[in-house]
């Protein structure tokens, strides 16, 4: 099982049932039938990819997420024009609230983006339909039609929509809608409208590996549409796991305390590039009154205040220092973690265009 089926709050709610369970009893290792092996008997990832008998892809098996770049962050590559202010604000509020109001942590329905990105996926595909079955206490399936119907005309909106999906050569192109305003497009907390429609592509181009594009269209909370495009690898050989919510057992636990509140104009001094090793830097921004720091290749994560220096992730164990000379010059940032402090150091007092 990969790292990125345990991140963040989904980390808590699935941890009950991983100490409750053995592995053996759940089939995680269990080797997948009909898999292509290597000489070692690893499955051959690189082998070509699966048809069904009318010549189409076959994209059934057990899919990992797409991977941390964007599920705590879906809109971290957008501008702050890109966003609608009341949107805007009602995410940085949330992340204020350390997410206190996830349906997440009140065991309720997650979204499809926030599905996309995290845990396990299980892809049945039959020539009328194709069923997606989460690893998720909250939304266990959902299903596409692909039997040529449209889009229901005035739906009643649900958590995860309506869908239909056609081919277009290789790939699979889902087009959904019929969203209610309730749910959470990342961990983070950026809202969704009855407006939203999201379109999703997706080729296996080989056994193992399969290119995911989604585009996210929901102008009263974004003002222009924009796509993400990630790979989802295959989890052979594992199964996906039970998991159950309990409530407000659960909300104790994947809500936390929120930070102190200090003016943008402090915030801002903050804000820049910082070095932790040859090649490898950290940018800090501010939006709001809140900071960002975000590494290369690496979510954006909001840090929440715990004094004037000391700030908290709301996504990860981490603590962030930001240490000053006997003038009040930030120099350098430490970043303390399980595996000790790091520290680096400032290399400048803004970020590159392309990383803001």
């Amino acid at each position: 099982m990969g790292s990125n089926r345990l991140s963040g709050a989904a980390a808590v709610a699935v941890l009950a049932s991983l100490l409750s369970t053995t592995g053996a009893a759940q089939w995680i290792d269990y080797p997948t039938p009909g898999t292509p092996r290597l000489p070692d008997g690893t499955p051959n990832l690189l082998a070509p990819a699966p048809r069904t008998a009318d010549g189409k892809p076959d994209l059934t098996g057990v899919w990992r997420g797409a991977g941390p770049l964007y599920r705590f962050n879906i809109a971290q590559d957008l501008n702050p024009a890109d966003i609608q202010p009341w949107a805007e604000a009602l995410f940085l509020q949330r992340v204020r609230d350390s997410r206190k109001d996830s349906p997440l942590a009140r065991c309720l329905p997650v979204s499809v983006p926030f599905h996309n990105f995290f845990n396990l996926t299980r892809i049945v595909q039959t020539p009328a339909l194709i069923v997606m079955l989460y690893e998720s206490p909250n939304s266990p399936h959902r299903t596409v039609f692909t039997d040529g119907r449209d889009l229901p005309k005035d739906p009643n909106p649900t958590w995860l929509g309506y869908s239909v999906g056609r081919w277009e050569g290789d790939t699979l192109v889902v087009t959904s809608a019929g969203f209610n305003d309730r749910g959470w497009l990342d961990s983070a907390g950026h809202p969704q409208s009855e407006s939203f429609r999201l379109t999703e592509r997706l080729r296996r181009r080989d056994f193992g590996h399969m290119d995911f594009e989604m585009t996210v269209d929901d102008p009263k909370v974004f003002t222009r549409p924009f796509t993400v495009k990630r790979e989802r690898l295959l989890a052979a050989d594992t199964e996906l796991l039970e998991d159950v919510c309990e409530n407000e057992r659960d909300a104790s636990h994947l809500s936390g305390g929120a930070g102190i509140v200090l003016s943008p104009a402090l915030l801002a001094t903050y804000a820049g590039v910082y070095e932790l090793a040859p090649g490898r830097e950290a940018v800090v921004t501010v939006t709001g009154d809140l900071l960002f720091v975000q590494g290369l290749g690496e979510p954006k994560l909001p840090l929440l205040a715990q004094s004037e220096t000391a700030f908290v992730s709301t996504a990860t164990p981490t603590g962030f220092e930001f240490i000053k000379d006997a003038q009040g010059k930030v120099t350098h940032l430490m970043v303390r973690g399980a595996d000790g402090d790091r520290k680096a150091v400032r290399k400048g007092a803004s970020a590159p265009a392309q990383r803001r």
